[in-house]
């Protein structure tokens, strides 16, 4: 019984990486959504004059890149609704704007991965002290009152150059 086990395994594994298996490796519905995009093709530029679409953070401290990925945010205006991840984990939530206010939702939803050296909680308690936003020169600004939160680009920024001497 063991030989054709040993054989059927064998058959199946070879069957995976055949020519004439066509099966998709992902979920073709979704569009692929990469955390950290190496490159952004060229095109016609996106709109930075309005709150609504994808942001990805402007990382200030190493810390803010420390799991590899850039924190991105994705607002859909029309239902109020965003989706976006923390630098770690997937999230998604709600949020109320005006032409100048900006506020989430407490019901952040994430997922849970761990993410060792990454400070996630701090990076969700700025998200839901934002109470406000500017939009100068394309770059999405949040805001506590008029405190500078964080700031946020339509474009990949590399990360910060640590000086270890």
């Amino acid at each position: 019984m063991r030989p054709f086990t040993f054989l059927v395994g064998i058959w199946v594994l070879s069957c995976n990486g055949s020519p004439g298996n066509n099966l998709p490796r992902q979920d073709s519905t979704q569009p692929a959504i990469t955390d950290t995009p190496a490159a952004q093709a060229p095109g016609p530029e996106k709109d930075t004059t309005k709150l609504g679409g994808q942001w990805f953070l402007q990382p200030v401290l190493a810390s803010d890149t420390a799991t590899g990925k850039i924190p991105r945010l994705v607002f859909d205006l029309s239902t109020k609704k965003f989706t976006g991840n923390t630098g770690c984990n997937n999230m998604s939530g709600q949020f109320d704007f005006t032409d100048s206010t900006l506020q989430f939702n407490q019901r952040i939803i994430t997922t849970k991965m761990a993410c060792v050296g990454y400070n996630e909680k701090a990076f969700l308690e700025t998200l839901l002290r934002t109470n406000s936003y500017k939009l100068q020169s394309g770059t999405l600004i949040l805001l506590f009152d008029q405190t500078e939160l964080s700031r946020w680009t339509r474009k990949v920024t590399p990360k910060p150059v640590v000086n270890k001497t």
